[in-house]
């Protein structure tokens, strides 16, 4: 079926805008072949794990668990605290670095392989809507369709079902942050009990029912940047979705003298999920999910041609000539994702499972007493553990300064902290002035050793020298 010459894309607008400027909505034919089969095993996995990851335990914990409330993020086994979030920058900076570089090498293999919008959108919310209203000439027939009791059943059973997946998939994605068992008791309590996460699963699950349901494509064409990041990122020599037109042109029937591979059977714009003709070249619109490759393959396969007239490859390569893999954008962002990942390796290891802070209390900076110079601090243990572990807190400083507080291991509960009053105090026969001394933590096992610098306060040595001799005098 060729498509209608009022909705022929075109590169000099959206295909998804009618000249009115109203929305104009896909309905993708379905296609078959080695892509669309691997696409729908990639995303059956992706699927998969991020249904999986809350259920599977890894130290007592989820997987993944951003416990936001207790300030904890356990990555599998591995426990953040709330003060481990600079490590956050190289999470980031690493992420958009990989994207660089596999753009630059792959095209938009993320967007059409990986991305949520195209796994959720192509390979659940779309089946339904094809179990349901059928293949893509019944689903233009329905909404063409006056409305009439079937039509409404239809509707009605095919939005039901996209607000049961909407509501799941916000539901799970709640239980990342507070854990499946916290998820099941809020789940059966009155929402009054839980209005934040209520009206958080309610604002969530409408904006996927209506991206689903009815923004789609438009996400990536209008609000995603990363089409448009194409043009600096994307070179002649990315691997990308393209039309050989060496091959394919002059265009015509099958049988048309001097025509070329392409017989104008218009089946890759039939399937494109974005209403592309990919025979215009790279666009933006392009969000690579390979639909069209495996139409025209499939369209080849029939003719008795070589498969390929639609193919990944770079614009060299689909002009005749040799791709560079190699290249200095591609060594560039190969070397800077290099050194981040060093930097944050390096990172990494300075984490340390517990951390602690001295803070003064507040009044008086230090008090004076006639034998000594008293300060006092509050240590806030912290155990980034999954298990309770005993500290040992101790102070090096000058001779004579005098320790009160922690003189035994202190237990940490899992996860948990401490916090417990600290005094040093300095003989006034010792004391010559405010000094630095440290505050040693370390773990009763001795695995590892934490230290902060405090400054101890007091009077000037010379008041107090002259205050001794009015006393004695």
């Amino acid at each position: 079926m060729s498509v209608p010459p009022s909705t022929q894309p075109s590169l000099d607008s959206v295909s998804t805008i009618r000249d009115d400027g109203s929305r104009r909505y896909l309905f993708p034919a379905d296609v078959s072949g080695r892509f669309t089969r691997a696409r729908a095993g990639a995303a059956l996995i992706l699927i998969a794990i991020y249904l999986l990851l809350p259920w599977i335990k890894i130290g007592g914990y989820p997987a993944v668990f951003l416990d936001v409330a207790e300030r904890r993020f356990h990555f599998f086994g591995w426990t953040l605290a709330a003060q481990d979030l600079w490590l956050m920058f190289f999470l980031i900076t690493g992420l958009g670095f990989s994207l660089f570089f596999v753009t630059a090498l792959l095209g938009r293999v993320w967007c059409g392989w990986a991305c949520p919008q195209t796994v959720f959108l192509d390979h659940v919310y779309r089946k339904i809507e094809r179990w349901i209203d059928g293949d893509a000439v019944a689903r233009r027939a329905l909404d063409a369709a006056p409305w009439t009791v079937r039509k409404i059943g239809r509707r009605g059973a095919k939005h039901t079902a996209y607000l049961v997946v909407s509501t799941a998939i916000a539901h799970l994605f709640l239980a990342y942050f507070v854990s499946l068992p916290a998820l099941w008791r809020m789940m059966r309590a009155a929402p009054v009990e839980h209005w934040s996460a209520f009206a958080f699963m309610a604002v969530f699950t409408g904006g996927l029912y209506f991206n689903f349901a009815w923004f789609r494509e438009q996400l990536c064409i209008v609000i995603c940047p990363y089409g448009r990041l194409q043009s600096v990122l994307i070179d002649d020599d990315s691997l990308v979705i393209g039309y050989d037109a060496q091959r394919g042109e002059p265009r015509g029937k099958l049988g048309t003298a001097g025509a070329g591979d392409c017989i104008a059977c218009n089946r890759c714009v039939q399937v494109c999920p974005t209403g592309i003709d990919i025979r215009q070249g790279l666009q933006i619109e392009c969000i690579g999910c390979a639909a069209c490759i495996d139409a025209c393959d499939e369209v080849m396969t029939r003719l008795h041609r070589p498969r390929g007239l639609v193919r990944y490859d770079s614009l060299r390569g689909l002009a005749g000539r040799a791709t560079r893999w190699f290249r200095p954008r591609v060594a560039l962002y190969g070397v800077l994702l290099a050194v981040g990942a060093a930097v944050a390796a390096w990172a990494l290891s300075t984490v340390k499972p517990a951390s602690f802070s001295v803070t003064r209390m507040t009044g008086m900076p230090y008090v004076v007493t006639p034998d000594a110079i008293r300060n006092q601090f509050f240590v806030r243990l912290v155990n980034t553990r999954a298990v309770t572990t005993a500290f040992v807190v101790m102070i090096v400083g000058p001779a004579g300064a005098r320790q009160t507080g922690f003189e035994v291991p202190v237990a940490v509960p899992a996860l948990g902290e401490e916090v417990r009053p600290l005094v040093l105090a300095q003989s006034r026969a010792a004391y010559t002035g405010p000094f630095r001394f440290a505050v040693v933590v370390r773990d009763a096992a001795g695995t590892f050793e934490l230290k902060r610098e405090v400054e101890f306060l007091g009077p000037d040595a010379r008041l107090l020298q002259e205050d001794a001799k009015v006393t004695k005098e």
